[in-house]
């Protein structure tokens, strides 16, 4: 097994071999698409396209830009700001046309030549203000697509609605739902308002059905807040075909993992990720999230089935195939995020295969796709229990004992920053009163460390496989988080809100002055993770063995290295924490930013850099590529957040001799 950890990427150096890369006239391929938001329905984020590779990936060149044009925006009956968070979404390719959604939820139609863009179509995400969840404000991932006897249709869900548009236009389909949409809060377990419903991910398209989730924010804490559902309705006609509810149906063995009456009044246990399909064997897998309260469970005292879970569907009607819960009574908001990954894994008995998950836990999770039975054994460990009145873990987790963790695991004072001595006090200091621990330790009165923190570990879009190598990557944060509990009627205890933004990764602040070079510094503070580096790592495991091949940090963080506390460091890689991950190309290349600012060409085989190029604003979005009707292959990656939101599309220079 080969390790390797890399300091912080540069852009590749003028070397003989790019030279002659740069020379060379671009050979037309096959036009390829990209016809799923994550490459394919098994959401391997595979692409077959091979023009670049990592012989003339260095000669990449920006093509174009587009802008969302998206500005904060005051709500007229309430009087909130509306804001465009990061720009999140993956865009499809279709021929030469990209479709794509919006932070504010907008469909999108562009011309992938020159950016320009075809239509949109405004769903009216922002008609009633704010969406009560954690984000800052509005995201959205992305958009599915259907062809049928009379043409493409665009599918998005937005809110509470699952919208139907024509492909050429951008105009509602008037035939599906009422008016070109259905009303995805209708018949659910129990009433619920509208408002409260979200969806961030695109629906899931197989055959003549269209499968959506939801997303209902962690914040919402009530007796009968938003149930989850997953419901697939008729791409033609928006007829609901089949709804399955997260929670087991009265009469189940699995009924009596929710103990007393709490599964009658516990809402959440949505699938806010994207689902994955095997649509040889009609197969839907399902990550189902966490359920409401994330971080205090003594009003829904049991194992709390089928909460962080995979689970496995018949396609066609909706119907249990098999599950396994991956978290027992979630305390640790650890959502399966990233979406199921479907691979063959070739053993001594030959072929075989599989669905592996990343998970938030640091653990690669692998299962039989037929049957459910792990790949390789798990082992229950005892698990610690909680002190919190009325609260009561669950005696054991499960762990899986291969592949080893792509991440850190569980929290002590040997994990604390150290760059100097002052900051190593100051760390001591801060966990002073402070509870530390393995992994599954649970919240506290006094404050828990969790590590992974909710958005650490792998996220929602951390996973990649390139089948030809025989590679899964997994993008990883080391990114704890304070878990710190109050007292509350009705609800019992919820995450202390002093804390802030619970998804701000733990952190110091340190005062001094920032380098703005060379316009001379300013007064700044800035947030120091209070764990060690590196912060974002990339690792490629064998699908066949589990072994890891490579692991390397990715990104650097340079808002610390020119800190006044911290320039005149020799500081070790840093890595930069996030939720997105790598495009995997035939070309043996990945593209990924990782979350941060740089977009990176990475070789498959080895994890070295190819390239590097700073997008001039966060990246926190998954690239995608595809070849369009000349025969070049474009990479194009969303960025920004904000009036700065934009797309980037890159590809290799038309000039040159052959």
């Amino acid at each position: 097994m080969l390790l390797c950890a890399c300091g912080p990427p540069a852009p590749p150096v003028d070397d003989d071999s790019a030279t002659v890369a740069s020379t060379r006239a671009v050979v037309p391929a096959e036009p390829v698409g990209w016809p799923h938001a994550a490459g394919d329905p098994e959401a391997r984020r595979w692409s077959p396209a091979a023009q670049i590779t990592s012989d003339n990936v260095g000669t990449l060149e920006r093509a174009w830009t587009w802008e969302t044009g998206e500005v904060l925006t005051p709500h007229d009956a309430t009087g909130a700001t509306l804001f465009p968070d990061k720009f999140q979404a993956t865009p499809l390719a279709i021929g030469d046309t990209l479709f794509l959604s919006t932070p504010f939820n907008r469909v999108v139609a562009l011309d992938g030549s020159d950016g320009s863009e075809l239509w949109s179509f405004d769903p009216g995400a922002t008609d009633d203000g704010l969406i009560a969840n954690n984000h800052a404000g509005f995201v959205h991932r992305g958009v599915a697509t259907w062809v049928g006897d009379r043409g493409r249709r665009i599918f998005i869900a937005s809110r509470w609605r699952l919208f139907a548009l024509d492909a050429a236009s951008g105009e509602l389909i008037e035939g599906f739902g009422e008016g070109g949409a259905v009303d995805l809060a209708a018949d659910l377990r129990w009433p619920t308002d509208r408002r409260l419903l979200g969806n961030t991910s695109p629906p899931t398209v197989s055959g003549d059905l269209v499968i959506v989730g939801s997303a209902v924010g962690d914040n919402i804490i009530a007796d009968r807040d938003p149930p989850g559902a997953v419901q697939a309705f008729d791409a033609r006609t928006g007829q609901r075909r089949w709804r399955w509810d997260p929670v087991p149906a009265p009469g189940t063995p699995e009924r009596g993992s929710w103990e007393g009456d709490s599964i009658e009044r516990t809402g959440h246990t949505n699938v806010w990720s994207q689902m994955t399909v095997d649509s040889a064997r009609s197969l839907l897998f399902v990550p189902v999230s966490a359920a409401s309260n994330d971080w205090y469970g003594g009003r829904r005292l049991g194992d709390n089935l089928f909460t962080q879970s995979i689970v496995c569907l018949d396609l066609e009607s909706g119907r249990l195939v098999w599950y396994r819960q991956l978290v027992r009574h979630d305390l640790w908001d650890y959502d399966p995020a990233s979406p199921p990954v479907l691979v063959t894994v070739d053993g001594d008995e030959g072929p075989r295969d599989a669905v592996f998950l990343a998970g938030k836990t640091g653990y690669l999770y692998a299962f039989d796709r037929v049957t459910g039975e792990p790949i390789w054994p798990f082992e229950d460990r005892p698990a610690p229990s909680s002190g919190v009145p009325g609260e009561r873990t669950a005696p054991s987790q499960p762990h899986p004992t291969w592949p080893e963790p792509f991440s850190r695991q569980g929290f002590s004072r040997d994990d604390l920053v150290d760059f100097t001595p002052g900051i190593r006090a100051r760390a001591e200091a801060f966990v002073d009163s402070l509870v530390l621990g393995e992994i599954f330790t649970p919240p506290s009165l006094e404050g828990t460390i969790v590590n992974p923190g909710w958005v650490g570990g792998a996220g929602w879009g951390s996973t990649a496989v390139d089948p030809e190598r025989g590679l899964l990557f997994v993008k990883a944060s080391n990114r704890p988080a304070l878990a710190r509990l109050i007292e509350e009627e009705p609800i019992g205890f919820r995450l202390d809100p002093a804390l802030g933004d619970p998804t701000d990764p733990l952190h110091l602040e340190l005062e001094g002055r920032r380098s703005r070079l060379p316009f001379g510094d300013d007064e700044a503070s800035v947030r120091l993770p209070i764990i060690q580096p590196p912060y974002g790592t990339l690792s490629a495991y064998a699908v066949a063995t589990g072994d890891r091949v490579w692991s390397v940090t990715l990104g650097d963080m340079p808002e610390l290295r020119r800190h006044s506390a911290l320039r005149d460091l020799d500081l070790p890689p840093l890595g930069v924490a996030g939720p997105t991950g790598a495009v995997a190309t035939a070309g043996g290349v990945l593209f990924l930013t990782g979350g941060g600012t740089t977009l990176y060409a990475i070789e498959a085989s080895t994890g070295r850099t190819l390239w590097a190029h700073d997008l001039g604003a966060i990246g926190y979005s998954n690239p995608m590529t595809f070849v369009a009707s000349d025969g070049r292959q474009v990479v194009v990656v969303a960025t920004g957040l904000g009036e700065g939101a934009r797309l980037q599309a890159f590809r290799l220079p038309s000039g040159g001799t052959s």
